[in-house]
């Protein structure tokens, strides 16, 4: 809430705390038939564009250009929008580049209807992303023939208990990664707030170790995922799914994918209902190597694991 200060009543107030403030670049809300079209935009304080409530909106040739460095230095958050086109765009991201949200907490609205088509990503956190605000919940979203070139993470889908949200009806076509030092996948449903590579692996054993709360309106579900056609070359950990023990990513398919030069393989848990079929991933640590843990109802190109319990088991892709 640092970009949001309380009880600050009067001009003296403010400008004694504008130097610290880093507002977004452009921010459009509550708005209807809107086009951004062949514009540039560089160096925000912090995102850089940020639809909220719109509707009919199309962002199209628009190129965005952060420095690495830029702390929440967002491309693109386009945040409780309804019919959005964002097609043959260039982004250069200190922080996420195409980034789908729908707010926190009590304030969240749906995003919905939105099409994401040939857009080259430079730099970011993670080229295509849902979350971690998705509390009104996100749908009906085709992203097709994009290009992601050194992003943390390739594919990013993240919350966390307490967030809320569903996010379903995501399909995922055509995506060519080269030089992803992270996941080229990741489901990370114990976001902690920090990029790829910011947090040790005792960051999230720590919050994995937590009590395992009951299923609320606050539980984040992400369901209902079809993702075919991705290369990468070049890539840390190829795939990581992270569901919660309450509420496992269920009903994911990931369908005709190549990772090569990889660091390690795929690792599941805590999922129910995910499908991989002709899935291909060369490893330092040995090809097609797929570590699984806490799954039900796993399919690995036709053979169905029914229950897959707390002791990881190493399988093969292939």
């Amino acid at each position: 809430d640092f970009n949001n200060p309380e009880g600050i009543n009067t001009d003296e107030e403010w400008n004694e705390i504008r130097p610290w403030l880093r507002p977004v670049l452009l921010n459009i809300v509550k708005s209807k038939k809107v086009l951004l079209e062949g514009v540039t935009f560089k160096n925000s304080p912090s995102w850089c564009l940020h639809p909220l409530s719109c509707e009919h909106i199309t962002i199209h040739n628009v190129k965005v250009f952060n420095p690495w460095y830029s702390q929440n230095g967002d491309a693109l958050d386009l945040e409780s929008c309804k019919n959005a086109l964002i097609v043959n765009n260039i982004f250069d991201a200190g922080d996420d580049a195409i980034c789908i949200k729908s707010g926190k907490d009590e304030d969240g609205e749906p995003c919905q209807n939105v099409i994401v088509k040939n857009n080259t990503v430079l730099h970011g956190h993670g080229g295509f992303v849902v979350g971690s605000e998705m509390s009104g919940g996100v749908k009906n979203v085709y992203v097709t023939d994009c290009t992601f070139l050194g992003t943390d993470v390739g594919l990013r889908f993240k919350s966390t208990r307490g967030r809320g949200g569903v996010v379903e009806g995501i399909y995922i076509h055509n995506i060519n990664m080269i030089d992803i030092p992270h996941e080229a996948l990741l489901f990370d449903l114990f976001y902690g707030g920090k990029g790829a590579g910011e947090e040790t692996e005792d960051d999230l054993e720590g919050r994995m170790k937590s009590s395992v709360p009951p299923v609320t309106e606050k539980t984040p579900a992400f369901r209902d995922i079809h993702i075919t056609n991705v290369t990468c070359r070049s890539v840390g950990r190829a795939m990581f799914f992270n569901g919660l023990p309450e509420m496992p990513i269920s009903n994911i398919t990931v369908k005709n994918v190549v990772m090569t030069e990889a660091t390690d393989g795929v690792v599941i848990s805590q999922v129910d209902g995910v499908t991989l079929e002709n899935v291909y991933v060369e490893s330092s640590k040995g090809n097609n190597i797929l570590n699984v843990k806490n799954a039900k109802n796993l399919t690995v190109d036709g053979k169905v694991y029914e229950e897959l319990g707390a002791k990881e088991e190493i399988l093969s892709l292939k």
